[in-house]
Formats: C-alpha cells, sequence, structure tokens
C-alpha cells in the first residue's frame, strides 16, 4: 500500500494562451467553425470508457539518475517553490496548485492539466519549479517527465494564510483538512479485491483535469481519470474548504474484467492502541491512532458505532445493509492526555464521513482489520462492497460527500460512545469467580437525552445481546463526568469460539443511543 499517511515553465498566460486544445473523442454538439468545444467531466467520461476498451499498460517509465534511488527523506528534501503557484496569481485568488516531485514510492508519472475557459492545458515539467534540497538532480531532465500529484492550498486557518486542504498523492489516495486539522486517515477513488488483501488492486489516478476558479471563489472542481487492471473512472471532485471541507464526489466506473469484490468510497487509516487494546504498554503515550471507530447510519435509520481494534490476525467484518445512508471511520477521542504526543497531535486528526447519494442498493460495509507492531502502518481499510459484481463490459455510475469533521456529534441524534474498556470480571469486584473465558467490556455512552434520565437511572437499561456465548451479567451507572451513563456487561464465550457482542441504551421502548458493536473471541 502507498505509504501516504507518514511522513523551463511556470503555468501562466505564456501557456494557457497555446493553441486550443480539442480532446480526442470529445461529446456535444459541433461548435462553430474556429472554436473549440469546452473540455468537461462528459470527456472524461468518454476517455474512460475508451480506455476500459484497451488492454491495461501496466508500464512505469523508468526514472532518470537522481530520482530512481530516492529515500524517503531525500524525496522530502525536494519542495515546490512556494512562490511559483500554478493557481493565484490573479487578483482575489483563493486557491493556490502547487505539485509533487516523482521519488521514492511514487514513481508513476501522473498527467497535471488547468482548465481555463473550457480549455485545457497540460503543465509541463521543468526543474526551476522545485527546490532539490541536499539532492542533485540534472538540470535537462524532459517537460513530459509528469508529476506524481498536488495538492491545493487555501486560506482554511487565517486569512492570507494559504494552508494546505487538499492533497492527491499515490494510487488513487487523496486526503484533505477542515480547519484546526492535522493529517491521518486516507480516502481512495476505488479498492478493488482488498477484502482479504488477496489480488488487491491499486488502480490509479493518471489525469487530472483542475477548473480554474474565479475570484474569491470558495469551491474548486478537479477531475480526474482513473485507469487499473480491473477498471477505469472518471471523478469529479468540488471542494469547498471550511471549519468541515466537504468534497462532492460523482464517479462512472467502467469495468475491464469482472469485478467480484468492489469497494467503494473507501477509507484507510492507522489504529495501533487504544482504551480497549492495551497489548502494547511499553510507551508513555496511552494512545496511539488516527480513528478510535467505524460509525454506519444504515439504510433502516440505525446508528453503529464499532470501535476500532489492532488484533492478532488479520479481521474482515461485514454489516449487511441496503441502500446505506451514511458510514466513516472517525476520531472520537479529542483529549490531548489521551495521547500525550507534542508533535504527531492525534486529538487533531480527522474524521471522515460518507454520505451517499441516491441509492446504492444491498451489499455491506466492510471492515478491515490488520496486526501492526507499530504506528506507522495504515492497518484499517472501510469501504462499501455492493452485493452485485460488475460485470466485464458493464458501467457503474454513484455519488457521495465526503467530510473532515473534527467533532461529530451532529451527525446522531442520540447517545454517542465515547470510550471502551475490556477488563477481567474479577478486577471490579465481582461477587462470584468469574468462568473460564469470560471478560467485561465497559462502555461510556454520552450525549443526546442521557443528561436527562441522570437523576433517575431506573429509567435506563442496558440491552445487551451476543450472537455465541452466554451474557452473564449488564449493569450501568451514571458517570457524572460524561454526562451520561457507563454500561458494563460480562459475556463468557467458549475457547476457539467467537462473538458479536451489542449494547445499547434504552428507556422504555426508545432507544437513546447508537448501538455498540464489537467482535470478540474467546
Amino acid at each position: 500500500m502507498p505509504d501516504l499517511s507518514r511522513r523551463a515553465l511556470v503555468l501562466g498566460a505564456a501557456v494557457l494562451a497555446c493553441a486550443p486544445v480539442t480532446p480526442a473523442g470529445a461529446q456535444g454538439v459541433a461548435a462553430p467553425q474556429g472554436a473549440a468545444t469546452p473540455f468537461g467531466f462528459q470527456d472524461v467520461v468518454k476517455r474512460a470508457r475508451d480506455l476500459a476498451a484497451a488492454p491495461y499498460d501496466a508500464t512505469i517509465p523508468p526514472l532518470p539518475d537522481g530520482l530512481a534511488n530516492l529515500d524517503y527523506d531525500a524525496w522530502r528534501d525536494i519542495r515546490f517553490k512556494s512562490d511559483k503557484p500554478l493557481l493565484g496569481q490573479q487578483l482575489n485568488a483563493t486557491f493556490r496548485l502547487e505539485l509533487f516531485h516523482l521519488g521514492h514510492l511514487y514513481k508513476r508519472p501522473v498527467i497535471i492539466n488547468v482548465l481555463r475557459d473550457g480549455i485545457p492545458a497540460p503543465i509541463p515539467y521543468a526543474t526551476n519549479l522545485f527546490d532539490y534540497g541536499r539532492n542533485k538532480v540534472s538540470a535537462n531532465l524532459p517537460i513530459n517527465l509528469g508529476f506524481a500529484g498536488f495538492r491545493l492550498k487555501f486560506p482554511i486557518n487565517a486569512p492570507h494564510v494559504w494552508d494546505e486542504v487538499v492533497a492527491f498523492l499515490g494510487a488513487s489516495y487523496f486526503r484533505f483538512l477542515g480547519r484546526g486539522q492535522r493529517y491521518g486517515l486516507s480516502a481512495r477513488g476505488l479498492a478493488i479485491g482488498g477484502g482479504r488483501r488477496l489480488n488487491e488492486e491499486f488502480p490509479y489516478f493518471r489525469e487530472f483535469w483542475i477548473e480554474t476558479p474565479g475570484p474569491n471563489a470558495e469551491t474548486i472542481s478537479i477531475n480526474a481519470l482513473l485507469d487499473g487492471e480491473s477498471a477505469t473512472g472518471a471523478f469529479r471532485f468540488e471542494l469547498t474548504p471550511g471549519q468541515d471541507t466537504y468534497l462532492e464526489t460523482g464517479v462512472t466506473l467502467f469495468a475491464r474484467k469482472t469485478i467480484p469484490t468492489l469497494g467503494l468510497a473507501p477509507l484507510s487509516s492507522m489504529f495501533f492502541v487504544g482504551k480497549n487494546d492495551r497489548r502494547f504498554t511499553d510507551d508513555f503515550r496511552s494512545e496511539l491512532h488516527d480513528s478510535d471507530g467505524l460509525l454506519m447510519h444504515t439504510g433502516a435509520g440505525e446508528w453503529i458505532w464499532r470501535p476500532l481494534s489492532n488484533p492478532l490476525a488479520p479481521s474482515v467484518s461485514a454489516f449487511l445493509d441496503r441502500d446505506p445512508r451514511g458510514f466513516g471511520l472517525l476520531q472520537r477521542d479529542r483529549n490531548f492526555s489521551d495521547y500525550q504526543d507534542l508533535d504527531l497531535a492525534y486529538e487533531l486528526r480527522p474524521s471522515y464521513w460518507i454520505e451517499p447519494r441516491d441509492n446504492w442498493g444491498e451489499g455491506k460495509v466492510e471492515l478491515l482489520e490488520l496486526p501492526t507492531n507499530d504506528e506507522t502502518n495504515d492497518n484499517v481499510v472501510a469501504a462499501w462492497a455492493p452485493n452485485d459484481p460488475l460485470e466485464a463490459g458493464k458501467s457503474l455510475t454513484y455519488g457521495y460527500r465526503i467530510t473532515a469533521l473534527t467533532m461529530d456529534q451532529a451527525l446522531s441524534p442520540g447517545g454517542r460512545t465515547v470510550a471502551t474498556f475490556r477488563v477481567s470480571p474479577r478486577a471490579l469486584g465481582s461477587p462470584e469467580s468469574p468462568p473460564p473465558g469470560a471478560t467485561r467490556f465497559l462502555i461510556d455512552f454520552a450525549g443526546g437525552d442521557l443528561p436527562f434520565y441522570m437523576s433517575d437511572p431506573s429509567q435506563v437499561e442496558a440491552i445487551a445481546t451476543a450472537s455465541n456465548g452466554r451474557i452473564l451479567r449488564t449493569f450501568l451507572t451514571p458517570n457524572a463526568h460524561t454526562r451520561g451513563f457507563r454500561a458494563g456487561v460480562d459475556v463468557a464465550v467458549d475457547s476457539g469460539q467467537s462473538t458479536d457482542l451489542r449494547v445499547f441504551l434504552r428507556s422504555g421502548p426508545k432507544a437513546l443511543t447508537e448501538t455498540w458493536t464489537f467482535p470478540w473471541r474467546g
């Protein structure tokens, strides 16, 4: 997996004044003689369709000497010159475009175009766009060398200060930020065959068309062409930076061959250590994760929270649904005291929330968790997997909004899970010795109407079920620190057996919280 989560000519009037380019095979009504047909998303769809009809070419041109063997630190030492932004030079411009250099893991060249008035202008490579730091690079590199990707800057945290707001780099990976956030998890355009990491493919964005925004623009549009062994695709992203930055995303896929396991709107993140998993205790930092749970809003209206874990062996969880209303990987714990990392600021990592447009049909939210021995590996993937395969020669069109959140309280109306702990039943003074295979989960619920019931806890009950094994005991305690309740559940599972636990709080017939769910093996 590309390690996205860890660490000459400038385009201007001269380039944009070049002879107009009419894209090959462009659709639409014929333009008047002497005028070019404006390039638009429909042309990217046409290119994706034509590309799917041709054999996949996996060839990556070799990089010139001095670039082919760069390690991570050397590659990071190559920086785009911020005084040469490819957008943002005009009066009242709000977005600036900068490019990433090829090298290290990023060896596949990407073509990047700027669209102005429907005319695409490809950005030629030039060494004077970059500061190479300590690297020795030839000054005669070809103008068709290409780039590894790009980023856009926007004054998101302070007026007249351009901070990075989105970056497309590596395969189909991209990351983006809301106000006050620090990079953590990543989004991807498409996942293929990733459920159990068997025959996984990494389709990649091979070309981008970035539409020049007008003065004082608050939104910018990005078109992208995806290529891969099994599928091609046309993507349109409309980025709106803000407190909670979001991208409206439209996609049309074309299958080169039948794809049985397709992952739509995939997210990749890292979970190493948390409250419910303390196997690694030799670090002064008690929690290390970019995300701590998967939240789902089902088509039936139920809210489900699944805490993440760092498993001993690869684990796949599937949550069956029809026409999901939303899902995402969230970072709910925002307390610095739980992380104690002055540099990495895990408490500022964004949550990504996916809201499907229209109906996505029957399928499942699939969660993959891989074991990791350190915090540098993205070991968590979540995506929507349709039940029906995408047949060779067929297409699929869908859309969704993806939002970078800091706080998620506004998503769900009821109480939410704010912490999960796992302990021995004996540790908290159970009146009798626990049976073999027993464990205790403590779940803190807060928010919604829970503060209303704290003065009379007898009105609230914890509803706990297990797909296997036995629920030995449940108990509920008001928690003044969270203005909610702590639910305790003791469960016993025979050795080698597994169970799926579900817990929520209820008052009479009314559900007060989302449903907490967790897999457990005896």
